[in-house]
């Protein structure tokens, strides 16, 4: 990126959240130390807009002294919305959707941070490509805007000139990737290393909800929940569960799939991993003796369940994650 700093702005709102703002610009503006620490031009120039501008309060209660909206004419490298509460009115203002859906064509690329995804679906950028959002919202966003594909895990996604990302913090992991792509490894992970983050956390979005949230919302499993959980390492087979919920094995197979989502057997390897999790990250018990406590029989069980629902393997969750001494 030689010669004049790119204008980069990041659209916030009434109740915007404020890391979703502050976090993606940081990491520019380390960049931007970073150039002048080497004598070198600045790559960014970076803004906080809002419409009307002025003085716009965040979620956290902290306002951010925005400028207006750019005219149509002043050139614009990279949009990036914010998320936050304030997303769902924001997306209801036909003006600044209008804006965003003519500035987003003008620019040479325009992302989302966390919910911002919703008012940038609603601007029409979103249509057809892979979108990333809040874990919380993947549903929400998805039965809102059927025409996205909306996954869960990824902490961000680069659809062509699009990018979106998970939950407030991943804003940073995309704003160091877009520093990547423009200014290369060397120097993005020099602002990695100043801000001391990861430039690629390990995994994905997922390793922070809880039970990958079983989309039980009659609650009719829950008590059955609670019993698998303080049963991991018996045999836990449809019959058994199916006994314990009182019902038929076809009638338990049926409601059970209807009202979570999942098989009983992908459920309780989900609640396995999720026992997993914790006692990697809060206990120093041997791995071994966690895959056969949670239910996995051998560690290399425990090592495949894990790394295909966290996305990284256990001894390298833990090594990020850990809060208890661990075994020498």
């Amino acid at each position: 990126m030689p010669g004049t700093a790119k204008n980069l702005f990041v659209l916030a709102f009434a109740n915007a959240q404020l890391l979703d703002v502050t976090g993606p610009l940081q990491v520019f503006a380390s960049a931007n130390d970073r150039a002048r620490g080497l004598g070198l031009p600045l790559p960014y120039q970076p803004r906080v807009i809002a419409s009307p501008g002025g003085a716009t309060l965040t979620s956290s209660g902290l306002a951010l002294l925005a400028d207006p909206l750019p005219a149509a004419e002043e050139a614009c490298d990279t949009l990036i919305i914010s998320g936050g509460w304030g997303v769902y009115k924001a997306a209801k203002d036909p003006e600044l959707v209008a804006w965003i859906a003519a500035r987003a064509k003008a620019s040479r690329r325009v992302a989302s941070v966390c919910t911002g995804a919703f008012l940038l679906a609603a601007s029409g950028c979103l249509d057809g490509r892979r979108v990333a959002t809040h874990w919380t919202r993947c549903e929400q966003l998805a039965e809102a805007y059927p025409q996205l594909r909306v996954e869960a895990n990824p902490i961000f996604i680069n659809d062509g000139p699009v990018w979106t990302s998970a939950g407030v913090t991943a804003g940073i992991d995309l704003a160091l990737a877009l520093v990547e792509a423009d200014l290369g490894r060397e120097a993005a992970l020099d602002v990695a290393r100043q801000l001391v983050v990861f430039l690629k956390r390990p995994g994905g979005q997922s390793q922070f909800s809880v039970t990958l949230s079983l989309q039980n919302s009659g609650g009719r499993f829950d008590a059955l929940h609670s019993w698998i959980a303080e049963h991991l390492n018996h045999a836990l087979t449809v019959p058994v569960l199916a006994q314990q919920a009182a019902m038929s094995e076809r009638s338990f197979v049926r409601h059970y799939r209807a009202d979570t989502g999942q098989t009983p057997a992908r459920a309780i390897e989900l609640i396995r991993v999720e026992t997993a999790r914790r006692l990697l990250a809060d206990t120093g018990l041997p791995i071994k003796r966690i895959a056969v406590q949670c239910g996995f029989g051998s560690e290399e069980t425990l090592r495949r369940s894990v790394l295909r629902a966290l996305g990284v393997t256990p001894q390298a969750y833990r090594e990020r994650f850990a809060t208890a001494p661990q075994p020498g």
